[in-house]
């Protein structure tokens, strides 16, 4: 009696772990675009410090990182539980950040991109001048990478929220959790490795045997270019993340493109609504900037 009675437990558990394991899967699918840009974001929030530095000030945004999972975790299930009609307006509204942020990045990157160039030649020259406070400067840039942080990380919470609304407390709190250690790991593990990654190059350089060599300086060559290709894969994953959640949330415009999608069939019918949605996500990120940016100019000039 208490052998099968343990055996009912522990397939109880395994069913719902594998209930957990679907449903972050799921989450992590429709977050793809917010992790893509984390990764990035944070990539770049700590390059700058001595090579030296680059792996503590990485654990410190990771630790900051996850005292926002803390945060965020409990007020995310506290929402859905008292008002669960407002996950769908916060899905709606982090959608629209994710495409108001993609768009900026466009805009910014092909409208300012002489001031960008002279902020970053502004930095170097900054760094190479010994009276500059190091210290002072990463803690700056500890506090802004976990700043950035933590507006991405809600966005995952509430894309991650928005899957598991129908399911119980307990269930919505274990897949909330561990999509949020997990990302957490994964992202700041990539991180550490990418801001060593020429220093990895350069040892492997170094070595005598000369298939090592040609390892390392391919590594090397390659450093600079992943950082550049993470940032424009975030960027298109933010539109199609962001506009998937716009549409999905506009049933009209959702009925529409799908409506569309099944009259072409076969490839098409598969491809067309993720295209849709990444145009989507396009048109309602210059919409929002165009309408926003106006808006913080006038802010900050009142405020100066």
């Amino acid at each position: 009696m208490a052998g099968s009675s343990l055996l009912a437990l522990l397939d109880d558990i395994a069913t719902i772990l594998d209930d957990v394991s679907l449903m972050t899967k799921t989450a992590t699918k429709k977050t793809a675009g917010v992790l893509g840009d984390d990764l990035a974001l944070n990539a770049q929030q700590v390059t700058g410090v001595k090579p030296a530095r680059e792996l503590p000030v990485v654990w410190a945004v990771a630790k900051g990182s996850m005292l926002n999972k803390v945060i965020l975790v409990p007020a995310a299930l506290a929402i859905s539980f008292f008002v669960p009609w407002l996950v769908i307006p916060l899905l709606m509204l982090g959608g629209a950040f994710l495409c108001f942020e993609g768009f900026e990045k466009l805009a910014h990157k092909f409208l300012h991109r002489q001031e960008a160039e002279a902020h970053k030649k502004e930095l170097h020259e900054a760094l190479k001048n010994p009276g500059v406070d190091m210290k002072e400067l990463e803690r700056d840039k500890i506090k802004g990478a976990i700043r950035t942080d933590f507006i991405l990380s809600a966005e995952i919470i509430a894309i991650t929220l928005g899957t598991v609304t129908g399911e119980s407390i307990g269930m919505q709190f274990l897949v909330l959790a561990v999509v949020a250690i997990m990302i957490t790991v994964v992202v700041y593990g990539l991180v550490a490795g990418i801001v060593k990654l020429d220093d990895g190059g350069l040892y492997l350089s170094q070595q005598d045997n000369e298939a090592v060599q040609k390892v390392g300086r391919g590594i090397l060559w390659l450093a600079p270019y992943m950082m550049k290709t993470l940032s424009i894969v975030g960027t298109i994953a933010m539109f199609l993340v962001g506009g998937g959640i716009l549409t999905h949330g506009l049933p009209p415009v959702y009925d529409a493109i799908h409506h569309v999608a099944q009259g072409l069939g076969g490839v098409p019918e598969v491809i067309l609504p993720t295209l849709a949605d990444g145009v989507f996500g396009v048109i309602a990120g210059a919409v929002l900037v165009g309408v926003i940016t106006p808006l913080q100019k006038l802010w900050a000039a009142r405020s100066a």
